[in-house]
């Protein structure tokens, strides 16, 4: 009978020791999963804007499609700037 209570004793400190080792891990992949998505919809929100960008850059005719391509290219560089500064 000592001996079934001492196995059970060690077994639930090995249990307890592994639960708290791995509590860390999943709070750090929580928390780098959330900031892979705000990365995520900042690049997205900045697609938008870009794609808005280049519509009024068409239909203002005051540049030519190559200047307002690169505006559009330009608008989604710094979308992709703030995402990697929101994941850092």
């Amino acid at each position: 009978m000592k001996r079934n209570i001492g196995f059970q004793a060690i077994v639930s400190s090995v249990l307890i020791a592994g639960g708290l080792l791995i509590m860390p891990v999943t709070a750090y992949s929580t928390d780098r999963g959330e900031l892979r998505r705000d990365a995520r919809d900042t690049r997205q929100s900045g697609r938008q804007d870009a794609r808005d960008t280049k519509q009024e850059c068409r239909a203002g005719d005051e540049k030519s499609r190559p200047e307002c391509r690169q505006d559009k290219r330009d608008a989604k560089q710094d979308a992709r700037a703030q995402a990697r500064d929101v994941k850092d």
